[in-house]
């Protein structure tokens, strides 16, 4: 496969002197979730030719580059983040000539390519697993995972009391190869991923190896999954308490967020130097505050880290701008730019979160007030799109999607769901394949069906209803982005300067702009700032005063 390189870096200013500058600082990435974008063979799940395929809508869009999550071979225990093979592409999305021709075009249009990489674990089928389970205690390869004798009189009880992620132990026992009961290895997450053990150079060895191969192949920049969660406490100590889920975010644990990971990032951000075109890596970071989030994009590191603090905020205007300070705040110091997103693949859509009492979490198993969720998220968006740093749009809130919160059982894929006590298990909701068009068998996204059921009036929410259509919510993403773009007082930056305003709302200017967002649910009237650039609901002024309508936010030029 020849190497061709990412379209050339145009940089971008910054308000703080002293920050770094590249297109990262600024950009609008869009997730592409590969099963649920588009299907381009017609065997009802998505593939590389489907995402090929509709690059030009992405463009039109406005967006500055694709985020990929996982198509590389793999049994599809966790959706592809249980990886066997991460220089293959797994069947059901094509081929590496696939990745490299949707590269390419990628490329032509002047989109950046981003991959998922995987490193706190793999699947249980890579040939590195496969062989230490088969040549059973006392193999090397073992010591490239975490294998671990039991504990109990018999090895009978697992090695600590560490929990998965997805519910139940986080260990699981195997069977020597004579049929015995034999070592337990850790899985932070499900049976099916085996956690890497990142003390070992071989590890470091062959991930250093990955990121050249793709690299090579032109992707201009990997989101890095479970950032935090590659180096264990020495020892493995026990965390003394269950209901260890509820502990997530609040302080650092002895298997997530351990100063060692930085160690690797420094590394990885040599290799990444090397190449031309301003490479980069984002972290999937869950740590206890912003503060020790911006620790992974200090100069030497990353160049962006998820900012899963804001997503998590309620659409309050009190708690806004507490998160957005606090965030601003923390990567000010390192150069680096706030990020800021509302929906993603592990979390129900904020249409719907929205739609819902605040303090219900992130997954959401009731559909809510879908009005008013949808009349708040297209507020929310704007606010978003209005802030300093870098963008991220989930596939499919650029249409107001709402999740899908009555799939049957029968139906649900989610590895959690079918695990005790774990995550809700409800993250089909929010992959449901997206509408394309207003009619046929799966609303355009392929010609054989979809892999998850599709609510009947999707097609009303499509791309092809919505394209033209004034007001629709593909409009007003596709003006805002554009906005965002010709402004030159939006994009990069360090900061906002909050401008008075009465209880419930929130008004911030940056240079030759305004920003005004009404959280309350009654209009509110306040004096006209400027001239309406864009807004998120139909809004008119009386005079030197403007009634902002509920759940509403307004641009302004000044």
């Amino acid at each position: 496969m020849t190497q061709h390189l990412a379209a050339p870096s145009t940089g971008t200013s910054d308000e703080a002197a002293g920050h770094r500058t590249g297109w990262w600082q600024d950009a609008v990435i869009y997730q592409v979730y590969p099963r649920s974008f588009a299907d381009g063979n017609g065997d009802g799940m998505g593939d590389l030719a489907g995402v090929r395929g509709r690059l030009p809508y992405l463009k039109e869009l406005g967006v500055d580059a694709v985020w990929l999550s996982p198509f590389y071979a793999s049994p599809q225990a966790d959706a592809g983040y249980d990886v066997a093979d991460y220089r293959a592409i797994d069947p059901m999305f094509g081929s590496l000539l696939d990745a490299d021709a949707l590269i390419r075009d990628a490329h032509d249009l002047g989109l950046r390519i981003i991959v998922d990489l995987v490193p706190n674990h793999s699947s249980d089928q890579h040939e590195w697993f496969k062989r230490a389970l088969a040549e059973g205690p006392g193999s090397a390869l073992r010591d490239r995972y975490h294998f671990r004798p039991g504990k109990g009189a018999n090895g009978e009880l697992p090695p600590n009391d560490w929990e998965s992620i997805f519910g139940g132990p986080a260990w699981t026992r195997t069977v020597n190869p004579d049929g015995t009961p034999g070592e337990w290895y850790l899985h932070l997450f499900a049976p099916e991923q085996p956690d890497f053990n990142w003390e070992h150079p071989a590890v470091a060895d062959e991930f250093r190896s990955i990121l050249r191969f793709w690299l090579d192949m032109g992707v201009d920049g990997f989101r890095v999954d479970v950032a935090h969660g590659l180096v264990k406490a020495e020892g493995l100590p026990d965390l003394g308490t269950h209901d260890q889920l509820k502990l997530l975010g609040n302080d650092v644990m002895p298997f997530f967020d351990q100063d060692g990971v930085h160690e690797i990032y420094r590394s990885w951000r040599v290799i990444l130097d090397e190449y031309p075109g301003d490479r980069i890596a984002v972290a999937e970071a869950w740590t206890p505050t912003v503060e020790r989030t911006a620790n992974y994009v200090r100069p030497d590191e990353m160049h962006q880290a998820f900012n899963f603090q804001y997503l998590a905020t309620a659409w309050d205007a009190a708690a806004l701008r507490e998160v957005i300070d606090t965030s601003l705040d923390a990567m000010r110091p390192v150069g680096a730019p706030t990020t800021w997103v509302l929906s993603n693949h592990d979390v129900t859509r904020h249409a719907t979160r929205f739609a819902n009492p605040a303090g219900l979490g992130t997954q959401i198993r009731t559909p809510g007030d879908r009005e008013l969720g949808l009349r708040r998220a297209r507020a929310a968006s704007l606010l978003m799109l209005a802030l300093p740093g870098s963008a991220y749009v989930y596939q499919g809130e650029e249409l107001g999607l709402p999740d899908v919160t009555d799939l049957p059982d029968e139906a649900r894929q989610d590895p959690s769901f079918f695990r005790a006590e774990g995550q809700d298990g409800f993250r089909d909701g929010c992959r449901v394949p997206i509408p394309w068009t207003r009619e046929g068998s799966s609303y355009g996204f392929g010609a054989g069906g979809s892999w998850l059921p599709q609510p009947t009036g999707w097609g009303e929410l499509s791309v092809e209803a919505q394209t033209g259509t004034a007001g629709s919510t593909l409009e007003l993403y596709r003006a805002a982005i554009a906005a965002r773009r010709a402004h030159p007082g939006l994009g990069a930056g360090a900061g906002v300067r909050w401008l008075d305003a009465p209880a419930g709302l929130l008004a911030f200017a940056r240079p030759g702009f305004v920003c005004t967002v009404n959280t309350t649910g009654a209009p509110v009237r306040i004096p006209v700032p400027g001239a309406v650039l864009l807004s998120s609901a139909p809004v008119g002024t009386d005079g030197d005063t403007v009634e902002l309508p509920a759940d509403t936010t307004v641009w302004w030029t000044v």
